[in-house]
């Protein structure tokens, strides 16, 4: 436990603190605004599954003494499968959750035997799953490549925002018209599989995916058009991050579990905030 004194106390910890919140807030804000249609076209649990997949792909690169290289190393494996999983749901005798479930599982079960092959069981693993306690994860490397992947990401989700917006409330009529749906879910894949690589490192890959639902469900709870659910979830995500990763700090407690937990406060506060609002237009 430490008090927030401590915390700013000098310019090495200020240091820390601000690179931890700069890629904490971009990869909120990315998270919020793949989950608002990934939620809406019922695929959300792709980013379980890649997250899941991202633990394998770090055991990898611990057990070939490479996780100094981490993210690097990752982010190509996690995209891969993020198009294999779109490939084998659209195609493939295993459809959509239940491909997602048999990689997730299997991702998991790889990822741990290599874990132990390694020698970096506990410690590791733990930090692996529900993130860091520790400000001292996030590298230079991992900075920039946060910095230059969430400012990709987000200047291209704005600029195809009406086609994600088509292809989210009704794919088959898009495709009719002409419009690549195909191009545009794997877009939504690709992009989800790089902001789950990024936040995996602080948020762990068992509570990055909550990132992506989260603030998506809390915001439906009140609002109700694409464009005040999104501008409700950026911001329900960017918050509940600060609150979340400033109370890991004071605790000493793991990121990903804080935040997760404020994200929880936060669905249910919108969930009664939603049912008041409901009764009082009933009445």
């Amino acid at each position: 436990m430490m008090t927030l004194s401590e915390l700013f106390s000098s310019e090495f910890m200020i240091n820390l603190v601000v690179r931890a919140l700069v890629v904490g807030f971009l990869v909120s804000l990315c998270s919020s605004l793949l989950g608002v249609s990934l939620v809406l076209k019922r695929f959300s649990m792709i980013g379980d599954g890649l997250s899941h997949v991202g633990f394998g792909a770090v055991a990898i690169a611990a057990a070939l003494n490479m996780s100094e290289m981490k993210l690097i190393f990752s982010i190509p494996i996690v995209i891969a499968t993020a198009f294999f999983l779109l490939k084998l749901g659209n195609k493939g005798k295993v459809k959509g959750d239940s491909a997602i479930a048999i990689v997730s599982t299997g991702a998991v079960a790889l990822g741990s035997l290599l874990y132990n092959m390694s020698g970096q069981r506990s410690t590791d693993i733990c930090n692996s799953l529900f993130g860091s306690a520790s400000l001292f994860t996030i590298g230079d490397i991992d900075l920039i490549l946060s910095l230059v992947l969430s400012v990709g990401i987000i200047i291209l989700f704005v600029f195809f925002y009406t086609k994600i917006f088509a292809v989210t409330f009704d794919e088959s009529f898009s495709k009719a018209t002409g419009l690549n749906t195909s191009l545009y879910n794997t877009l939504l894949a690709v992009f989800t599989a790089v902001t789950v690589v990024l936040g995996m490192n602080m948020m762990g890959s068992l509570m990055i995916s909550a990132l992506i639902v989260f603030p998506a469900m809390t915001s439906m709870r009140v609002f109700k058009t694409f464009k005040s659910v999104l501008i409700s979830s950026v911001i329900v995500s960017i918050v509940c991050f600060i609150i979340g990763f400033f109370a890991a700090c004071l605790l000493g407690w793991q990121t990903g579990a804080c935040v997760v937990t404020i994200n929880l406060i936060a669905f249910i506060l919108f969930h009664f905030a939603g049912k008041s609002i409901a009764i009082k237009k009933n009445v």
